[in-house]
């Protein structure tokens, strides 16, 4: 891997600021290791810096005086022998580059994702460690404030609004990113195609790092790479597995929806509501309204998928998998749930975290109207799940918290429940005092029943049809100044 910019460029200092540049005329272990660490540690958030080594420094002047070429090697693996002494390990981008027929040696440090890095104060045995930053142009041990801010920067780094190294401009499509702002109705989108790419993407905070080193971030990654799986392997996409016969079963059949991460959810949603949702009507002797329901309310899985793929961990290599049995669908994500959501508030559907694994994902999934946040997706679920007269869902996590797992129950189409589902019981209560209603206020019009009752005109409406059909009011005299009869 080489450096991002030029030799030239960094003598130059006109586009990298001197502040992340240091000169060094000489290999110098023990100050060369420390910057070294306050670059990884990055607490300004300024991506990074370099040392470039054959530089003669005076009174802020510097001379290209170049490396002696029989100490390029030898300098090069103390170099690689002394980055070990780091913590967490963490190793330097090292290139031998030629100026004007001299030769340098360019020590590229990038912020980096494990923060905070520390290093031995001194090359002696047992030294003590400090986690070393940059203060203007200059290398220095922090005061505690500042170690406090560096831990606190750290943790409020997320794994998908991390620069990823690997990737480069070019791996984000412009052509998925105007889909996303047509789709979201972003001022953007209108100058899309005539905005500097990088530019556009900073907008979005897609990207970020130095001018001369601009890389994306995992959420760009995940959103407008048309294949995210090169970058987070075996993690960036949702495996459907159907077990018609039972997890003992012969049967088999395997679906994964791949692709940015709204198109995979997009994806699987689609199949699953096509092939597996079905739906039932039953006429009920004593209604003329039937009543509706699905072995699977569709918001119910909606809701547990989408909060799947918003929390789950995209540096575990684990896909989402989709098990469909006979009686349940199961929704398997990696890792489980954070841990100020404890198993038994889990158990009791309270899933209120303080803190999102995936802030960046969330933010896009909720522009695209894929998921709400704020802790509302489990209870759209129950909603959902008890109109439809299904069984409560079992919301599963680990103590070690490796994984979560959303169990949705079937609704067998084929039997007739003989309590009636939250959804018909409410809507034979409003009717019920829609009767009394109409018999102590028989020449009430529809506009006086609907307010007097707090439902629209339109529910009123539908709800004295239904009255009507069923033969348990009838209507006398003319339409303004008859009455009601409640038989």
């Amino acid at each position: 891997m080489a450096i991002p910019t030029t030799i030239e460029t960094l003598l130059d200092g006109q586009v990298v600021e001197w502040a992340r540049i240091e000169f060094k005329e000489t290999w110098d272990p023990q100050a060369s290791l420390k910057t070294i660490c306050a670059f990884a540690n990055d607490i300004d958030n300024w991506g990074g810096g370099y040392i470039v080594i054959g530089v003669h420094e005076t009174r802020g002047r510097h001379e290209a005086i170049g490396v002696p070429e029989e100490m390029v090697d030898g300098w090069l693996k103390d170099m690689l022998n002394k980055c070990k002494l780091i913590q967490p390990p963490y190793m330097p981008i090292t290139e031998v580059c030629t100026y004007k027929g001299k030769t340098f040696i360019v020590i590229w440090a990038p912020g980096g994702s494990q923060r905070p890095y520390s290093s031995p104060k001194s090359m002696g045995k047992k030294s003590e460690r400090v986690c070393w930053i940059r203060k203007m142009a200059s290398t220095v041990e922090p005061t505690h404030e500042e170690q406090v801010d560096l831990y606190n920067l750290a943790n409020n780094v997320p794994f998908d609004d991390r620069i990823n190294h690997a990737a480069d401009i070019s791996d984000l499509s412009l052509p998925l990113i105007r889909s996303y702002l047509k789709k979201t109705g972003s001022s953007l989108y209108s100058r899309a195609d005539t905005m500097d790419f990088i530019e556009l993407c900073r907008s979005m905070n897609i990207v970020d790092g130095p001018t001369e080193y601009v890389k994306p971030k995992n959420v760009g990654l995940l959103f407008f790479s048309s294949n995210p799986e090169r970058f987070f392997p075996y993690a960036a996409h949702i495996d459907i597995v159907e077990l018609p016969d039972g997890e003992g079963g012969d049967r088999i059949f395997e679906h994964s929806f791949a692709g940015p991460l709204d198109a995979q959810l997009e994806g699987a949603l689609r199949y699953l509501q096509n092939n597996v949702i079905e739906e039932a009507i039953t006429k009920l002797p004593d209604k003329a309204e039937a009543e509706r329901y699905f072995n699977y309310p569709y918001q119910a899985i909606e809701e547990a998928l989408a909060n799947a793929v918003y929390h789950k961990g995209y540096d575990t290599r684990e896909p989402i998998e989709v098990r469909v049995l006979p009686d349940r669908i199961e929704i398997l994500s990696h890792p489980g749930a954070d841990r100020s959501i404890t198993i038994d508030n889990l158990k009791q559907f309270r899933a209120v975290s303080r803190r999102y694994r995936n802030r960046r994902v969330g933010e896009f999934l909720k522009e695209l109207h894929l998921t709400e946040g704020r802790n509302t997706g489990i209870h759209k679920m129950l909603q959902s799940l008890a109109e439809n007269g299904s069984p409560e869902p079992l919301l599963e996590t680990d103590e070690d918290r490796i994984y979560f797992l959303t169990t949705i129950y079937k609704r067998n189409l084929a039997e007739r429940q003989d309590a009636p589902s939250p959804r018909s019981q409410a809507i034979a209560e409003r009717r019920e005092r829609l009767l009394v209603y109409l018999s102590e206020h028989p020449a009430s019009s529809l506009a006086e029943a609907s307010v007097s009752l707090g439902v629209s005109r339109a529910t009123t409406n539908r709800d004295m049809a239904e009255l009507r059909a069923q033969g348990r009011i009838r209507h006398e005299g003319a339409s303004r100044t008859g009455r009601w009869i409640v038989l």
